[in-house]
């Protein structure tokens, strides 16, 4: 592994972007996140097949579920972008993942109510209750840190606390990026060459619940911007 962890990372923000510029970051580069979307689920998917299904082209060699899931994330982004400028809910998480799991899951856009395991992991995550959810999300969103670091935090909860049924990881995502792009501060997308490292400490992170060497590598690889 390449990763050498940060001691003590104060993860500060990384850009400092005007609204503007951080909409036009997002859909600059929401074809690409979209893309780390799919690599997250281990999806058989390239970057040009991605950006030829989002450009209205079909791909005749994917599977229809792949370029589903391609359509949701699609569907999913243009909804953050239209809802940037609102607070970042626990009913907006819900709608983020009814567009992502769409004919994924049995359920989709709720609450997990039953118990679900990770493949090849030992823990077990708790079924989500809504009070301590909002609460938990409360103090992420409100804690006093900058705009990156709860972003990561979001990541890092929304993944590990299995809060759907399906795209966990997608809406977690998609969510650490609402905060990111409605602050100006960049956006979290992690590339094709990191991908296995960030499994190896996903993993990490199920498992321990220890998220600092997951929470640096994210705020040392994951982070982009654009120079201003």
């Amino acid at each position: 592994m390449r990763y050498t962890q940060i001691v003590m990372c104060r993860f500060t923000d990384k850009y400092a972007l005007s609204p503007q510029q951080s909409l036009f970051l997002a859909k600059k580069k929401w074809d690409e996140n979209i893309y780390c979307g799919m690599r997250m689920e281990n999806r058989n998917v390239t970057f040009p097949q991605t950006q030829t299904i989002l450009g209205g082209v079909n791909v005749g060699s994917l599977a229809l579920d792949d370029i589903q899931a391609i359509l949701n994330m699609r569907d999913a982004w243009k909804y953050t972008l239209d809802t940037i400028t609102e607070p970042l809910s626990l009913s907006a998480l819900c709608k983020m993942n009814e567009y992502i799991s769409r004919n994924e899951s049995l359920k989709w856009g709720v609450l997990r109510s039953g118990s679900v395991g990770i493949s090849g992991i030992n823990y077990t995550p708790p079924i989500p209750v809504q009070e301590k959810v909002e609460e938990e999300l409360a103090a992420i969103t409100e804690a006093d840190k900058s705009a990156t670091e709860k972003a990561l935090d979001l990541f890092l909860w929304g993944t590990r606390a299995q809060l759907f049924w399906d795209g966990n990881k997608r809406t977690s995502l998609l969510s650490a990026n609402k905060l990111l792009v409605s602050a100006g501060k960049g956006m979290l997308t992690i590339t094709e060459r990191n991908m296995a490292d960030f499994n190896a400490l996903l993993a990490a992170w199920y498992e321990t619940g220890d998220g600092e060497p997951l929470k640096s590598f994210l705020w040392e690889h994951a982070i982009t911007g654009m120079s201003v």
